[in-house]
């Protein structure tokens, strides 16, 4: 069963949604001939905003921590794009060891791990966690809400040289990250010539940005559009960047002030074009970093200017007390979506180049225009009844199989986004 749905059936976005439908074949086509030239992500994970008139990501994960809000009845498709994925990057692999975030033991993310590596586990892999805990000195045991268990294992230096990271008794091929690496590398992960470390260390918050992402998004975007005639707009959120900010010190305040205006006046313009008549916001926040800190809700640059103490330290400081000085000003999409009595948004789910499922964020205690990810937040485990990759075209554009659909495109195009991200990372990496 699919949870209460409640969108609008109206407007731009069905045209969209039924163009996305006519043109299937061409589409798979299209995306299949970036995936002869460029490699995927290992996972990924994608937040979404469907406006009505627009549909649109506003976040990609390379780290995703949510595998236990998939259906399981999606695990097929999980193991079958886990496989091929585990192929391209080692064929041989038979051990695998997977290093989770070391901030957190909240049962919700423990219980991601156990699925995740169960996933793994049905790909012919012997799949071990490796903890970056200083407690954790010996594996220890934990016992999680749904019942399952996992063992935390401490991480150890391998070979002669010190250049494989494993644990006691286990020398993995590969090492699969679920830390985004916020705080920086760790010195255990460094120096690590002779195995495979996916997604790749220039991955981590420490190195990314939300705005490469989106200038790299942006690129793809123009380039799906062209391909099927429409303006990139109604999938691409306007964005800006301020890179000097101190809230604390009230330093960079006319930066922030300057680009949201610039961005309002952007988004303006097309909802002038479109008829849209709503006022306009931009979301501030950190350029760099996850868990939904360092976020802000604007509708007049006047609001970034005179922030009060509580708001500059909400806006200051993020994940393991990292400070933010970089900030992007996105476009505000608001959510026309509803799930039971909760402002919702769907979050794609991908492995390799394969959608493999998705859920709901959804949050009773905020509004349609602001940022969900944040206390409140639950999950509805059981959104799709079908996967995002099998429209039918028999039906309207707003069936579910067919909004998923689109839903899956959009989400594959970040995914596109983020391999060229990556690529650009690599080479740039020392």
């Amino acid at each position: 069963m699919v949870p209460r749905l409640t969108t609008a059936l109206t407007g731009p976005l069905l045209d969209l949604e039924r163009r996305f439908l006519d043109a299937e074949t061409s589409i798979e086509h299209w995306l299949r001939g970036w995936w002869q030239e460029h490699t995927p992500p290992f996972y990924a994970s994608v937040d979404l905003r469907n406006a009505g008139f627009k549909v649109a990501p506003v976040d990609t994960n390379l780290f995703p921590g949510g595998f236990n809000n998939l259906n399981p009845d999606f695990d097929s498709l999980c193991v079958q794009a886990a496989m091929v994925a585990i192929e391209k990057i080692c064929p041989e692999a038979k051990n695998l060891l997977l290093v989770p975030e070391s901030h957190t033991r909240n049962q919700y993310y423990l219980m991601n791990l156990a699925r995740l590596a169960s996933i793994l586990r049905h790909t012919g892999l012997n799949v071990r966690i490796g903890s970056l805990l200083a407690d954790v000195t010996v594996p220890t045991t934990i016992d999680l809400a749904d019942g399952q268990s996992l063992v935390l294992e401490p991480l150890r230096r391998l070979g002669a040289t010190g250049s494989r990271l494993g644990l006691d008794g286990f020398d993995p091929c590969a090492i699969l990250l679920n830390n985004d690496l916020s705080a920086g590398v760790p010195e255990v992960l460094r120096g690590l010539d002779e195995q495979y470390v996916i997604p790749p260390l220039h991955a981590g918050w420490h190195v990314r940005r939300k705005s490469g992402h989106f200038a790299a998004y942006q690129d793809v975007a123009v380039a799906f559009a062209q391909h099927l005639d429409f303006d990139p707009w109604l999938i691409n959120p306007e964005f800006g960047v301020c890179g000097a900010v101190d809230f604390h010190e009230r330093a960079g305040e006319e930066c922030l002030a300057a680009q949201v205006d610039a961005v309002l006046q952007r988004i303006r313009a097309k909802y002038s074009e479109y008829g849209i008549d709503s006022q306009p916001f931009v979301i501030v926040k950190a350029d760099a970093g996850t868990y939904g800190m360092g976020v802000m809700t604007v509708r007049d640059a006047s609001e970034v200017r005179g922030l009060s103490r509580r708001q500059r330290n909400k806006m200051a400081v993020g994940k393991e007390g990292l400070s933010f000085t970089e900030m992007m000003i996105q476009e505000g999409v608001p959510t026309c979506e509803t799930v039971a009595d909760g402002t919702a948004e769907p979050v794609i789910y991908m492995i390799d180049r394969y959608v493999v499922g998705g859920f709901y964020r959804v949050n009773s205690q905020r509004r349609v225009d602001e940022n969900l990810n944040a206390p409140g937040m639950r999950f509805e485990p059981l959104a799709f009844e079908s996967c995002c990759t099998l429209p039918n075209c028999c039906l309207g554009p707003d069936a579910p199989p067919n909004r998923f659909y689109a839903y899956g495109v959009i989400a594959r195009l970040a995914l596109i986004a983020a391999a060229l991200e990556l690529e650009a990372g690599e080479q740039a990496a020392p």
